[in-house]
């Protein structure tokens, strides 16, 4: 059991511009939670805990005088369904924690709750503007190792604004120069004036249900389960082999996210046992970062994403040879151009409340959109630089998500050794898990025994 010893509010080291930063039409739609992240570490046998600890409090002291927007607080504004961000300084919140266990006892870093509890918890029935952008719990194991575990709002930053963020914070513990300093205008993804809507935005529909029925209240309460898939490099290759097999002559080769996906979500599909005409989308996230125009300034700090989807009936994505998948993600991938971005924009400026994209499903909640079964939500952690982390005491043996938050979500990770192989961390019913692990690496030896 984690035991919090002491807890610091963590203010800018220096003071920062009080300005109010715009929270552009790109966040405006995101949850008011948290993302929880865990970086697990085992430190050298000459490692000190008291200068450690000393030594993160002084450095996020520090970086956030360049990342002072998250030290600030949000508010609600107009019919209290949007928010605005207060450049207060009134800090980010750091814990001190001890937990009597080994890091051996977590073994492949599964997010059970065991592992959540590494990260601090957020008070969600308090006040918005009392409620920290920016949580950090530091927890020292009884073998010596530590974890440092984040929750960040989802209004501020995606996972590249974040991995910036930890990146910088490492290298000012180090003693470096900061390295690319953070773009903090907002206001280049702000709709436009007056709006315009192009394109039908499947984002904003409501998800599909299950064939016969007429709302998703059973599903939603449904047992689930998360597990760690492992793919080697070597099923990795076969994988995109397997979508490159017969895809369209014209068509670009997939790339191993667009093959892993495509076979995550026809083996969900196999497992879940639908219908032939079960309509299934699987959301996705697309970094717009460069698909504007001009491009995003680098080191943009803020959420510049698009959650889209890609839509099929699960017969034809149970039947058809197996580029079918691959090739509905690109699809809905290749629809964000820079007018798709603005459109998008466009529509939520117009939104008249925003109140029902301000939290998603989550296990034991009744409240939010719940995109679970007949669907997939898939996170691609790719190429993005969240490893690495150094604080000065070696880089983390583990960094990875802390919770998968609910029924058919899944992160798809770089694996820990940069050998090419990769980690899908994926939540399910618990009468479908078994059999999508069983199907998720029979159908790669099933294809290969046919050639």
């Amino acid at each position: 059991m984690v035991v919090l010893k002491s807890c610091y509010t963590i203010k800018p080291a220096e003071p920062t511009p009080t300005s109010g930063i715009v929270i552009s039409d790109c966040d405006q739609d995101k949850p008011i939670t948290h993302a929880p992240l865990i970086y697990i570490y085992r430190p050298s046998c000459d490692f000190s805990y008291k200068s450690t600890l000393e030594s993160i409090k002084i450095s996020l002291s520090q970086v956030l005088v360049h990342f002072y927007p998250l030290a600030g607080r949000l508010k609600w504004v107009g019919n209290g369904s949007r928010v605005e961000l207060e450049c207060n300084s009134v800090g980010a919140r750091l814990y001190e924690a001890e937990l009597d266990a080994e890091i051996a006892e977590f073994g492949d870093f599964c997010p059970t709750p065991d592992l959540r509890s590494l990260i601090p918890s957020v008070d969600y029935d308090a006040p918005l503007h009392e409620i920290p952008l920016l949580l950090v719990q530091i927890t020292r194991f009884r073998c010596g190792g530590l974890s440092l575990g984040l929750a960040t709002s989802h209004i501020m930053v995606d996972g590249t604004s974040f991995s910036h963020f930890m990146s910088m914070w490492a290298l000012i513990a180090r003693g470096e120069p900061l390295g690319v300093v953070p773009f903090l205008d907002r206001t280049v993804l702000l709709a436009r004036d007056p709006p315009t809507r192009r394109y039908n935005h499947e984002r904003f529909e409501p998800p599909p249900l299950l064939m016969g029925l007429s709302n998703n209240d059973e599903e939603r309460n449904k047992r689930t389960t998360v597990s760690m898939l492992h793919l080697s490099k070597t099923q990795v290759e076969k994988l995109k082999n397997m979508a490159n097999d017969r895809r369209a002559a014209n068509a670009k080769l997939y790339s191993r996210y667009e093959a892993v996906a495509g076979h995550l979500w026809r083996c969900t599909c196999k497992a879940r046992e639908h219908k032939g005409e079960q309509i299934t989308k699987l959301y996705l996230q697309v970094n717009i970062r460069d698909r504007m125009k001009p491009p995003l300034p680098r080191g943009y700090f803020g959420n510049a994403f698009l959650r889209v989807a890609a839509t099929s009936r699960a017969g034809e994505l149970m039947t058809k040879p197996f580029s079918y998948g691959p090739s509905k993600i690109r699809e809905a991938i290749e629809m964000v151009t820079d007018d798709y971005v603005k459109s998008a924009l466009d529509l939520v400026k117009g939104l008249p409340n925003l109140t029902r994209f301000r939290t998603y499903h989550t296990v034991g909640s009744t409240q939010g959109a719940f995109y679970g079964n007949p669907n997939l939500e898939i996170t691609s952690w790719l190429g993005l630089p969240l490893k690495g982390i150094d604080f000065g005491w070696g880089k983390e043996i583990h960094a990875g998500p802390g919770s998968v938050a609910f029924d058919g979500k899944s992160f798809i990770m770089d694996g820990p050794n940069e050998d090419g192989s990769l980690i899908v961390a994926l939540r399910l019913q618990v009468g479908y898990m078994d059999t999508l692990r069983e199907l998720f690496y029979k159908d790669i030896n099933d294809w290969c025994c046919k050639m």
